[in-house]
């Protein structure tokens, strides 16, 4: 945490430089998230300070392009090559952390489609199985009628047999 102070110092602008910055908005909604009062000292975070380093930065590029000449240029050249610098290896590594996320998610979608083939698979086996084991139970089925309609024959022509000899 720095105070507006020390933020104005490395930069090389005055304090009320700093504050008229960080009253406009879009900054000033910005950093309302990011700046502390404690006993009267006004102090900003890491994230707020290259925030507001950064909006000097884009008035001084914007000084350098009009072609007027400015005082910050050679003053805060160092600091915002460095910040610039610290922005760019940040954003490298997130950048390779992403890769690598992506990686890992597509090395885990190659491993679950795989694992949906092979359980398809095995429920297509189980049903042609079902199929299999309900066609052999409908036979079985279907015999055992015919054989208890053939009993039922013979045990009734047995009967009208025997009801002849009776006669």
């Amino acid at each position: 945490m720095k105070t507006i102070k020390q933020i104005a110092d490395e930069i090389g602008v005055s304090k009320q430089a700093v504050f008229y910055r960080i009253k406009k908005p879009p900054l000033s909604n910005i950093l309302q998230y990011l700046m502390t009062n404690v006993d009267g000292v006004l102090t900003v975070s890491h994230e707020g300070e290259t925030l507001i380093k950064e909006a000097f930065l884009f008035e001084t590029v914007k000084a350098f392009d009009d072609k007027q000449p400015s005082k910050h240029l050679t003053v805060v050249d160092g600091e915002i090559i460095k910040l610039l610098q610290e922005n760019l290896t940040f954003f490298k590594e997130q950048l390779q952390e992403k890769d690598l996320q992506l990686l890992n998610k597509d090395a885990e979608l190659v491993i679950e489609r795989q694992h949906s083939r092979e359980l398809a698979e095995k429920i297509t086996q189980l049903a042609d199985t079902s199929q299999q084991l309900q066609k052999g139970q409908m036979i079985q089925y279907q015999q055992l009628i015919e054989d208890v309609k053939k009993k039922s024959i013979i045990t009734k022509f047995l009967e009208i047999t025997h009801l002849k000899n009776k006669i």
